[in-house]
C-alpha cells in the first residue's frame, strides 16, 4: 500500500497538470483548473516556471494589438503609472520585444523520451496491429514484465524492479527529505504534462480503456522516477527554481490587463442598453413565424444575425445540449457517446426507432450502412496487414489516386455528391429516451415530471413567453475531412458531439400531449397545436441549417418551405460575411469542409472573449464579430433568481474553460497547444504528437489561433461576463456559491453588470463583493488624471 504522505505530496503536485482530452471528444478546459484557488498572476507565475514557459502574450502580439488600436494608450499609461512605471508605453513594450526566452524546456530529455515510448505502447486505444502484453495487469506491473528487453534501460534481472508502484517509490525515496517529494514529484510530472494529463483524464473519467487497462499517477512516477536512478539521472536538478521573479511578469500583465479593458470598453460602447424593458415587451405581443434556439457557442453569433434578416424570426440562446444529461447511442456506429458537459452525469440514454412509416426505409438505411462499415472495415485491414499491404497498394494505386485529385481539385462537389448519396438517418427515425441507470431496454420511457422538468427548464433558462407557429432547435456539429481535431469544432457541450441529438430529443419532449397538458396545468405554460416544435443542426463550417421534419405536420409543411428557402439565404449572406467572399461563397465553404488538405476548414470559437446574458434586444442591433457567447435570459420571469445561478453555475464556468484554454494554447502552443498540424502523427487512436514522439498535444494547434506564422486570429484575453440582471441578485448568488466567488476575486474571469434597477448602469465587480462603475470616466476624464499622474511622478524624481 503506498504510504499516506506520498500519495498526499502527489495529490498536491498534480495541481500544474490539467486534463488532456482525447481527439475524439476534444473538450476545451482550463489547463491550469487546479490553480484555480490562486490569484491569476501568481498561478501563472508559478505554472510558467515550473514549465518553463511563457504564459502571458508575447511582445508581438501586444504589438500588433496596439497598432490595431486594441490597447488604449490612456488605459496603459495609467496602469502603468499605478505601479510605479513612469516612462511611455513604446519603451516598456521595446523592452518586451527585446528580452529574448533562453530558458530550457526541461532537463530530462533522455527520461522523457524513454517514458512517452512505454506510455504510448500502453496506452494505445487500438490503433496499433500488436498490442503491449500484459496491460490488463496496470502500468506499472506491464512495464516491469517487459523493462528488461528494453536496451536503453540496461537491465539484467527483472528482480531488480520493485515488485510494485509503493515499492519503487519507497526505494527511490530513501534517504531524501520529505518536504522535497513535492518539488520532485511536480518536476516529473510537468516534464510531459500531455502525457500526464491523458493519464489524468483516464482515471478521472474512469473510461473503459483506464477500467481494463489501469494506469495512475503513481504508476508513473514510480516507474519514472525508479528509471532517473537507475540511470544515475537527478532526481531533481540543483539549478531547478520552481518560481519566476514577479518583476518579470509584471509589465506584460499590465500590458494584459489594458488590452482587456480597452476590450471590455468597447463591449459597453456597442451595446444599445435600454433604460426600460418596454421593448421587448412589445416585441413579445408580436408572433413571429418561426423562433429558432441556438447554442451559446460564439459561432451562433453570426447565423443569428443573418437568420433574423431573412424574415420575422426570433432566436435564442441556450446551452447546446439543450438541458438534457444524455448519453446518445449512434445508430449508424453502434457507439454510445457522451452528450452534455463532462461535469454533468449522465442521467439518460437516447437511442433511436423507426418514424412514423419509415421502418423499411430504415431498414434498407442499416443495410447500405452495414455494407459501408465492411468496406472501411476491410480497406484498413488491406492496408495494414503485412501479408497484403504492398499488393494492395499496387493493385488500388491508380483508383486510390483518382479518388485524391477529385477530393484536392473538386472538393466542394464531392461533398455535395456525398450528401446525396449518405441521407441522414435522422429523418427516418425519432428519439427515445430512457434512464441511464436502467438496464432493462423494454422500459424506455422516463417519468412524466423529469419530461416537463427538462421541457420547462429551457424555457426558464431563455426566458421564453410566448411560442410560434415553428420552434426549432438548433443544436451545431462541423464537417471537416482529414483532421484529427475535428471534434474540437464541434458542440463543447455536447462533450465534443454534434448537438443535433439534443436537439431532436428536446424538440420530440415538447411536442408530446402529455408534457403540453402538464406544462399548462402545473406551470401555465400553454402550447397549443399551432405550435410545432423541430430538431435541427448549424453546420459551422458551411453555416447550413439541416432541419430534421420527419414528423411535421401538414398544417405547417408551407410555412416550414418558406423557412428552408430563407435559411438557404442567411447559409449565402453568413458565409460570405464569415469567409470574406462576395461570389460562390457557399461552394468556397463547402470546398473547405472536405479538402483533405485544408488546415483551417473553419476557426472554432477563436477570438472569444466575452459571455452575455440578457434578452436579445442588447446585442440584436451590434455586429459582435464572433467573439461573444450569448445566452438568452429574462430577469422578470426569473422571480427567484434559480434560472441565473443555473447560468452562472454552468455555462458561465464552461464558457471560463473555454476561454482559458484557448488563451493558454495562444499564449504557450508548444506546452498548452497541439503545434502545427502540418508535422501531427496520430498516436493511440486518443492523441496527437509532433513528428516521431515527445509529449502528448494537449491543446489547440496553432492554425485554429493564428492567421499566419506571426499574424494572430485569436486574441488572448480574460472572458468578461455582462449580465442584465438587478445587482443585488447576482450579490445574492455570489454570497451563497464560493466557488464562483473564487473564479472572479481571482481574476480568472471579469463580471459586468447591467443593472435594470438602476437605469441599466454598469457596473464592474471588484474583488470582495465591490462594484465599480464601468465608465465613470470620459476619455478626457482619463487623460487628464493620467497627465497628473505623470507631472507628479516627474516632481518626485526631480
Amino acid at each position: 500500500m503506498m504510504p499516506q504522505n506520498i500519495l498526499k505530496s502527489i495529490t498536491q503536485a498534480s495541481n500544474v497538470i490539467g486534463k488532456t482530452w482525447p481527439l475524439y471528444s476534444f473538450v476545451t478546459s482550463n489547463p491550469l483548473s487546479g490553480y484555480e484557488g490562486t490569484d491569476f498572476k501568481t498561478a501563472v507565475d508559478n505554472a510558467g516556471a515550473i514549465l518553463n514557459t511563457t504564459m502571458f502574450p508575447e511582445a508581438s502580439l501586444f504589438r500588433q494589438a496596439w497598432e490595431q488600436g486594441e490597447i488604449n494608450k490612456l488605459e496603459v499609461e495609467k496602469l502603468l503609472l499605478e505601479k510605479g512605471y513612469d516612462k511611455s508605453p513604446d519603451f516598456y513594450l521595446e523592452q518586451m520585444e527585446a528580452r529574448k526566452e533562453t530558458s530550457e524546456k526541461n532537463k530530462s530529455h533522455k527520461i522523457d523520451d524513454i517514458m512517452a515510448k512505454w506510455l504510448s505502447a500502453f496506452m494505445d486505444e487500438g490503433l496499433a496491429e500488436w498490442e503491449m502484453p500484459g496491460k490488463e495487469a496496470g502500468f506499472y506491473a506491464a512495464w516491469r514484465k517487459l523493462a528488461k528487453f528494453d536496451q536503453e534501460l540496461k537491465i539484467n534481472d527483472i528482480n531488480d524492479i520493485p515488485k510494485n508502484s509503493s515499492e519503487a517509490l519507497q526505494e527511490v525515496l530513501k534517504g531524501t527529505p520529505e518536504n522535497n517529494y513535492v518539488a520532485i514529484f511536480t518536476y516529473h510530472l510537468a516534464a510531459l504534462p500531455g502525457w500526464t494529463g491523458y493519464i489524468n483524464y483516464r482515471v478521472e473519467s474512469n473510461s473503459l480503456w483506464h477500467q481494463t487497462y489501469p494506469i495512475t499517477l503513481e504508476d508513473y512516477l514510480a516507474v519514472r522516477l525508479w528509471i532517473a536512478k537507475h540511470l544515475n539521472l537527478e532526481l531533481l536538478p540543483k539549478d531547478h527554481v520552481g518560481t519566476i521573479p514577479a518583476a518579470l511578469t509584471e509589465v506584460p500583465y499590465i500590458w494584459l490587463k489594458a488590452w482587456e479593458s480597452t476590450w471590455q470598453q468597447q463591449l459597453v460602447n456597442s451595446l444599445e442598453v435600454q433604460t426600460a424593458d418596454e421593448t421587448d415587451l412589445e416585441e413579445s405581443k408580436n408572433i413571429p413565424d418561426a423562433q429558432m434556439a441556438f447554442c451559446i457557442d460564439t459561432r451562433s453569433e453570426l447565423i443569428r444575425r443573418h437568420v433574423e434578416s431573412k424574415g420575422n424570426y426570433e432566436t435564442f440562446g441556450y446551452a447546446g445540449f439543450f438541458g438534457i444529461a444524455m448519453d446518445y447511442s449512434n445508430l449508424q456506429d453502434g457507439l454510445s457517446r457522451k452528450s452534455c458537459p463532462p461535469i454533468v452525469t449522465s442521467a439518460y440514454l437516447v437511442s433511436e426507432k423507426a418514424g412514423p412509416n419509415k421502418e423499411e426505409e430504415l431498414i434498407t438505411f442499416q443495410k447500405k450502412n452495414e455494407k459501408s462499415k465492411f468496406g472501411a472495415y476491410f480497406f484498413k485491414r488491406m492496408k495494414n496487414m503485412l501479408p497484403s499491404a504492398f499488393g494492395f497498394v499496387e493493385g488500388s494505386g491508380f483508383f486510390y489516386g483518382c479518388y485524391l485529385l477529385i477530393r484536392t481539385f473538386a472538393p466542394g462537389r464531392f461533398y455535395r455528391y456525398k450528401k446525396k448519396t449518405l441521407p441522414a438517418y435522422e429523418n427516418l427515425c425519432t428519439p427515445e429516451i430512457q434512464s441511464a441507470n436502467d438496464d432493462k431496454a423494454i422500459q424506455l420511457n422516463i417519468p412524466l415530471d423529469e419530461k416537463v422538468g427538462i421541457v420547462k427548464s429551457a424555457f426558464d433558462l431563455t426566458g421564453w413567453q410566448h411560442f410560434a407557429p415553428l420552434v426549432l432547435f438548433v443544436g451545431h456539429g462541423s464537417h471537416s475531412a482529414n483532421n484529427a481535431f475535428a471534434s474540437s469544432l464541434d458542440c463543447g457541450a455536447c462533450a465534443a458531439s454534434p448537438g443535433r441529438h439534443n436537439a431532436r430529443m428536446l424538440a420530440s419532449l415538447a411536442n408530446e400531449k402529455e408534457v403540453r397538458t402538464a406544462l399548462a396545468e402545473i406551470h401555465g405554460i400553454r402550447l397549443t397545436d399551432s405550435t410545432v416544435f423541430i430538431g435541427a443542426e448549424h453546420n459551422t463550417t458551411t453555416d447550413e441549417i439541416v432541419i430534421f421534419d420527419a414528423e411535421v405536420p401538414t398544417s405547417h409543411k408551407e410555412k416550414l418551405a418558406v423557412l428552408k428557402s430563407n435559411l438557404v439565404l442567411a447559409q449565402q449572406t453568413a458565409t460570405q460575411d464569415r469567409l470574406g467572399v462576395d461570389k460562390n461563397s457557399v461552394t468556397v465553404a463547402q470546398g473547405k469542409a472536405n479538402q483533405w488538405s485544408e488546415t483551417r476548414p473553419e476557426w472554432g470559437l477563436a477570438k472569444n472573449a466575452g459571455f452575455i446574458v440578457g434578452p436579445r434586444s442588447l446585442t440584436k442591433t451590434e455586429n459582435l464579430d464572433g467573439r461573444c457567447f450569448l445566452h438568452s435570459y429574462n430577469w422578470k420571469l426569473d422571480k427567484t433568481g434559480a434560472a441565473l445561478e443555473g447560468i452562472m453555475q454552468g455555462p458561465m464556468v464552461v464558457t471560463q474553460w473555454i476561454n482559458n484554454h484557448y488563451y493558454f494554447s495562444m499564449v504557450a502552443n508548444e506546452t498548452f497547444g497541439g503545434g502545427s498540424k502540418i508535422t501531427h502523427n496520430i498516436t493511440g487512436r486518443f492523441g496527437v504528437v509532433q513528428g516521431n514522439g515527445g509529449d502528448l498535444k494537449m491543446g489547440l494547434p496553432l492554425q485554429s489561433l493564428r492567421a499566419s506564422d506571426t499574424e494572430m486570429y485569436h486574441k488572448p484575453l480574460r472572458l468578461s461576463v455582462m449580465i442584465q440582471a438587478p445587482k443585488a441578485r447576482l450579490v445574492d448568488i455570489l454570497e451563497r456559491n464560493g466557488n464562483l466567488r473564487m473564479l472572479l476575486d481571482n481574476q480568472w474571469i471579469y463580471l459586468m453588470v447591467v443593472d435594470p434597477m438602476n437605469n441599466n448602469k454598469i457596473e464592474k465587480y471588484g474583488k470582495g463583493l465591490q462594484w465599480i462603475p464601468v465608465s465613470a470616466e470620459s476619455d478626457s476624464e482619463v487623460e487628464h488624471n493620467t497627465k497628473i499622474a505623470y507631472e507628479e511622478a516627474e516632481a518626485v524624481t526631480v
